[in-house]
């Protein structure tokens, strides 16, 4: 099922995840996803802490990053997250980052698997979660 949802948040780079150069390191982008996809789920009102509570986990399949241009300390970041489809038990998220600037600090996508607590095999995604997505349904 295609899905066209989309948020922003914003977060700024601290330093303790730069390098050397004043650069974000490349392995933050992961957590920078994260952020977005947690406020992403919390604003169509579901909450990975809701999820866990309805038995469901959702580990990250896929994650693929395009740099663009460096994140520097203290920049503050724009995460635009987009919730573009449900595909069996596969949920799927598109990231776009822009810096201060408005200038594409970085783009890429995640891939996560609805499973179940007790199993930790596929399932899926349960009807609490589908009844608040169906809205956002192309």
């Amino acid at each position: 099922m295609q899905v066209d949802f989309s948020n922003q948040t914003t977060l700024r780079v601290r330093y303790g995840e730069t390098d050397q150069m004043g650069y974000s390191y490349y392995g933050n982008y992961a957590e920078y996803f994260e952020v977005g996809r947690v406020e992403a789920l919390r604003e169509i009102g579901m909450s990975y802490k809701s999820l866990e509570a309805h038995g469901v986990m959702l580990p990250v399949s896929e994650m693929h990053v395009h740099y663009k241009t460096p994140a520097k300390y203290d920049d503050a970041l724009n995460i635009e997250t987009r919730i573009v489809e449900i595909k069996g038990a596969r949920i799927s998220f598109n990231y776009t980052i822009r810096n201060e600037e408005d200038a594409i600090v970085a783009t890429g996508s995640t891939i996560l698997v609805f499973v179940s607590k007790e199993t930790m095999r596929p399932i899926q995604p349960p009807k609490v979660f589908t009844d608040v997505i169906e809205k956002y349904y192309v």
